[in-house]
């Protein structure tokens, strides 16, 4: 699986100002009514074992990137279901914005609005839109419905989107990803160690032989 390149670190903190701007312009025209990739960093999103178990599996990747979306459809539910459910593991979900860089992280900035425990309904429910918000659908129109569905309103969803307090806290994170050898999406790690086939198959060999070492 192909990763998918995300916009450069070096342009990132005039992005990251600019991103609440660029999506109320996107908005107006769709006519608006530092740490290891295997331990705790701030703002980590997880499920399964509780922090410093055996086994940690991080992904890093993007609400816009359609192989992300691929795996979230065809692998995640098994791999779910196999450690995840069964706490064998903790999964870790780093965010890291691919173009369009606006929507991926006004689709984040959703996701942490509706709370921790909706935030991943409501990523693997904006992956599961692509084809609209690439398809002409207005990315307005599609994340202001998940949004609503989260139980935001339009006045929240606005406020969380431009909040720029979040936007300079993913800005860190997105660092932190780079600083950590992150190139692409989606981006696996277990323990700390980059792992290049993301099947099932290929993630269960890596885990499982982490899982049985003493």
């Amino acid at each position: 699986m192909r990763a998918e390149r995300p916009f450069k670190y070096a342009s990132m903190s005039r992005r990251a100002a600019a991103t609440g701007a660029a999506l109320a312009a996107m908005m107006a025209l769709a006519g608006c009514s530092g740490s290891g990739n295997g331990a705790a960093a701030e703002g980590d999103m997880s499920l399964g074992a509780a922090e410093g178990a055996k086994v940690t599996v991080v992904e890093y990747a993007s609400v816009t990137c359609s192989h992300c979306a691929a795996w979230q459809e065809e692998v995640y539910p098994a791999f779910k279901a196999k450690y995840i459910d069964t706490n064998k593991i903790r999964y870790v979900f780093r965010e890291f914005p691919t173009n369009p860089e606006a929507v991926a992280v006004a689709g984040f900035l959703v996701a942490r609005c509706a709370g921790p425990d909706k935030y991943f309904p409501v990523i693997h429910e904006i992956m599961a839109s692509q084809n609209e918000i690439f398809g002409g659908t207005p990315p307005r129109t599609v994340l202001l419905r998940i949004a609503n569905g989260a139980g935001l309103s339009e006045e929240q969803f606005q406020t969380c989107v431009t909040d720029k307090d979040a936007i300079a806290a993913m800005e860190g994170r997105i660092k932190a990803a780079i600083d950590a050898g992150v190139d692409g999406t989606p981006n696996f790690f277990i323990n700390g160690e980059k792992v290049a086939d993301s099947s099932l198959a290929g993630l269960s060999e890596k885990i499982d032989a982490a899982l049985a070492a003493s």
